[in-house]
């Protein structure tokens, strides 16, 4: 007895057409805060020059200058790396060049500068440590940088500043384009400070201690943060 096998084809149903979804509707908005804090400790730049007829004179007489200068600060309290040098430099003194009959200008001495770094933890001490390291034989005070004990904290409400600023104006702008603010979709930020500028470098000059003490008013520092935000905006 044969058997016969039958296929029955059936052909396979077209490709099921898939609604396009609407695209997603969103707002994106960017928001700057800021927060205004009082420094709490600064960095002082200290340097002491200074000149000679040879090289080797110019740098004995600026490393017993430096050795008193750091003495000073040391006796202030000043210990371990809260003075530390970060630069030193010795070169050549030029003369005035001739009109005529001289092709390059002649040395006429050497100059030394040793620079410090002194972290103070006090905006108080600012002032007594700048008087004290002029009578001590610094000559130059290279800058003056304020700070936070925790700058990080300081941003972070900045950045909170930044969020309400964000959805207030994304809130204003759905409302008058007849829409709802919905939930956030993605935040980016940017920023991280805007502090004002060291102090700029001045010449010292010997003090009498009769003299008040030199005065120093920090001011506020003013951090700041951006963000970019993008919500979901409904009907």
């Amino acid at each position: 007895m044969k058997r016969f096998l039958y296929a029955l084809l059936i052909p396979a149903p077209l490709a099921a057409q898939v609604p396009q979804q609407p695209a997603e509707r969103t707002i994106t908005v960017e928001a700057t805060g800021t927060v205004e804090r009082t420094p709490e400790q600064a960095k002082l730049l200290l340097s002491v020059e200074s000149e000679a007829a040879t090289a080797a004179e110019a740098g004995r007489a600026n490393a017993n200058q430096m050795d008193r200068l750091v003495a000073a600060l040391r006796q202030l309290g000043l210990s371990g790396e809260k003075v530390r040098t970060i630069g030193y430099n010795l070169s050549p003194i030029y003369g005035p060049v001739e009109p005529r009959g001289q092709e390059s200008p002649r040395i006429t001495g050497y100059r030394a500068m040793n620079t410090v770094q002194v972290q103070i933890d006090s905006i108080a001490r600012v002032g007594p440590i700048i008087d004290a390291a002029l009578q001590a034989g610094a000559n130059r005070v290279a800058g003056l940088n304020f700070e936070l004990r925790d700058p990080e904290s300081a941003r972070l409400d900045a950045l909170r500043d930044a969020m309400t600023s964000a959805r207030r104006e994304a809130e204003a702008l759905a409302e008058a384009a007849g829409q709802t603010l919905g939930p956030t979709l993605t935040i980016q930020t940017s920023g991280g400070g805007r502090f004002p500028p060291p102090m700029p470098m001045y010449r010292g000059v010997a003090m009498d201690m009769a003299q008040a003490t030199t005065p120093i008013e920090p001011g506020t520092l003013t951090v700041s943060a951006s963000v970019t935000v993008t919500y979901r905006i409904v009907p």
